[in-house]
């Protein structure tokens, strides 16, 4: 089969299975990266691909050092796959350096990727730098006119911004508009802004596609156990879009209900023991009927 004729420029309807991948760095804890999103992935009906972006030496406390992987390999992760396996959507996560970025984004073009979700990781729930600072504007320039939805938490869209992270739901409403203004405009492009961030029992969302600004509220679950939760979102995110592309409403359909599950996810993070510092949810809640046995 040819690369042109098994391209994953997808116009079609997606297989019942969707094929969903991932580019994003490994953490060897399993909480967020790669790990957590292949877990994700699976535990939603989707059949999950992996493109290593980033090593990291992490734990639930800590990052002790970043490898990233030459680019030239990089691009032969990508170009491999994509010549091989239709893809129906892409999350995109930590991706380390201006030199990974633009290789991602640049690929990400040639082979016309669908349903991109890009969570612009840059800083670890242990507060350690996941991003170099040079990349940033890489990611605005190169990577963001690839993406069909981004998903920052406050702090990443202040930066992202060059301004102070929102603080209230007034700032984050200011914050969504100006975020979905470095998308093009001329096509349907989505911002999930994650208000985690802000002090108070309820916590809220935004969804906003340039029109239509929706308000996706949630009860706050007190738990140390919140490691991974962006790159949970946004993978989950990325495994429903293709199962939900039939909705009325195909994108808010497949927010909510991944935020429901990772709700969920959260809700149940307390049956595991993965180490002492920030946990990490609890992605398969919904399908394991208990908790393993623990000595």
């Amino acid at each position: 089969m040819s690369s042109s004729a098994s391209s994953a420029a997808v116009t079609g309807s997606p297989s019942r299975i969707p094929n969903v991948l991932t580019i994003a760095g490994i953490d060897p804890s399993g909480g967020a990266g790669v790990l957590a999103d292949l877990k994700t992935f699976s535990a939603l009906g989707a059949y999950g691909c992996g493109v290593i972006a980033a090593l990291t030496a992490q734990n639930t406390h800590a990052v002790t050092a970043v490898h990233v992987p030459p680019t030239d390999f990089l691009r032969l992760q990508i170009d491999t796959l994509f010549a091989d396996v239709q893809l129906h959507a892409t999350k995109i996560g930590m991706l380390g350096s201006a030199e990974v970025t633009a290789t991602v984004a640049d690929r990400l073009a040639h082979w016309k990727a669908v349903k991109v979700v890009l969570d612009p990781v840059m800083v670890a729930k242990s507060g350690d730098s996941l991003l170099a600072k040079s990349a940033i504007s890489m990611m605005r320039e190169a990577l963001f006119p690839q993406a069909f939805m981004i998903t920052p938490n406050l702090p990443e869209a202040g930066v992202l911004l060059g301004q102070r992270a929102p603080e209230s739901v007034k700032d984050m409403y200011r914050a969504a508009e100006r975020l979905r203004e470095l998308l093009p405009l001329s096509s349907e492009r989505w911002v999930l802004l994650k208000g985690g961030h802000l002090p108070g029992n309820e916590l809220m969302d935004l969804l906003f596609d340039g029109e239509r600004m929706i308000e996706l509220p949630a009860a706050r679950i007190e738990t140390r156990n919140t490691h991974g939760t962006g790159c949970t979102l946004s993978s989950a995110v990325a495994a429903l879009l293709p199962q939900t592309a039939a909705d009325f409403r195909p994108v808010e359909t497949a927010v909510r209900q991944a935020r429901q599950w990772l709700l969920g996810a959260i809700a149940h993070s307390g049956e595991l023991a993965v180490g002492s510092g920030h946990g990490p949810v609890h992605h398969f809640h919904a399908l394991w009927r208990k908790s393993p046995t623990r000595d």
